[in-house]
C-alpha cells in the first residue's frame, strides 16, 4: 500500500451540474493516487464501460485503481486491485482469485473484522463509519476516535479511516495512531477538489513526519 488518502465515488452526489470524472481527475491532479470506483447502483454492464474511462484516467495519473465488488470487472479493466465487504468467505475467495500481486481492501466496522481480514489476504482495510456522515448511515452508530484508535494499534494491516473524514480532522486521527485517511464528500463535494485533494495530502503529510 503506498498512498495514505484513498479517494471513493459516488456520482450521485456531486455538487450541482458537477460529473464524476472531471472530479475525480481534478482530484487527481491534487495528487490523489488510489481510487475506489463505487457505484453500487449500476449494474455490471453500465458500470464496465466508466470503469474503462475510470482506468485510463488513473493511468494517465499514475494512480491505482480499485473497483468496488466486481473481481470481473477489475480483471477486465486491468485495475489494480478490488475493494469488498467483509462477508464472510468472500475476501478469501477474492485473494485467491486475485492472486498475490493485486490490491484487496476491504471495509470493516468492528475491530474484530480487521484480524480476520487480514488473515484472508487483505492488504488494507477502511474503518468506520468514524463521524456521523449521510452516506454511512446505514451502519449504525459512528465508532469513534477511541475504538479507531483501538483498531490502529490492534490492527497488523494499514486501516483508513472512513466516515466523515475531513482535512480538518486529521489532526484527531493523527491523534489516535490512525495515519491514513478514506474519504468522498470531503474531496468529490468541494468546489475546487485539486484544492481539497492538495490540501488533504499535506495535512497528512504535516501530521505524519
Amino acid at each position: 500500500v503506498d498512498f495514505n488518502l484513498y479517494l471513493i465515488t459516488d456520482r450521485l452526489n456531486l455538487p450541482p451540474g458537477k460529473h464524476l470524472l472531471p472530479q475525480v481527475e481534478a482530484a487527481l491532479l491534487g495528487g490523489v493516487r488510489c481510487v475506489q470506483l463505487r457505484e453500487k447502483d449500476l449494474a455490471p454492464d453500465d458500470l464496465l464501460p466508466l470503469a474503462v474511462e475510470m482506468r485510463l484516467l488513473t493511468q494517465t495519473y499514475g494512480a491505482r485503481l480499485l473497483i468496488n465488488g466486481h473481481l470481473d470487472i477489475a480483471r477486465a479493466v486491468d485495475a489494480d486491485g478490488v475493494h469488498l465487504g467483509g462477508e464472510a468467505g468472500n475476501v478469501a475467495e477474492a485473494r485467491r482469485r486475485l492472486g498475490p500481486d493485486k490490491l484487496l481492501g476491504v471495509s470493516t466496522h468492528h475491530v474484530d473484522e480487521i484480524a480476520m481480514a487480514a488473515s484472508d489476504g487483505a492488504d488494507f482495510v477502511t474503518f468506520g463509519p468514524v463521524w456521523f456522515t449521510a452516506s454511512k448511515a446505514r451502519y449504525g452508530e459512528p465508532v469513534g476516535i477511541d475504538r479507531l484508535r483501538d483498531a490502529c494499534t490492534r490492527a497488523p494491516l494499514p486501516v483508513f479511516a472512513l466516515g466523515g473524514v475531513t482535512a480538518e480532522r486529521v489532526g484527531d486521527l493523527h491523534g489516535a495512531g490512525c495515519r491514513n485517511a478514506a474519504c468522498i464528500g470531503a474531496i468529490l463535494q468541494a468546489a475546487d477538489p485539486t484544492a481539497a485533494a492538495e490540501n488533504f495530502i499535506r495535512q497528512l503529510k504535516g501530521h505524519n513526519v
